[in-house]
């Protein structure tokens, strides 16, 4: 099973950004994968939002 939760990192620990259903103090794997684009795009940042939260564009 996966998950997959956006998180930001602050002060040198993950904190996920919305609810997750694991049991306090539960051990999992992260994988963290950063993604780069070159150059420079002039977006709405509504937009990015939308297309970063859209799982089918990522699998």
């Amino acid at each position: 099973m996966g998950i997959r939760v956006k998180a930001r990192y602050e002060e040198g620990v993950f904190k996920p950004l919305e609810k997750i259903a694991l049991e306090e103090k539960e051990e999992i794997w992260i994988e963290i994968k950063k993604r780069r684009m070159k150059g420079i795009l002039k977006v709405d940042p509504k937009i990015v939002d939308e297309v970063i939260e859209n799982e089918e564009l990522f699998e």
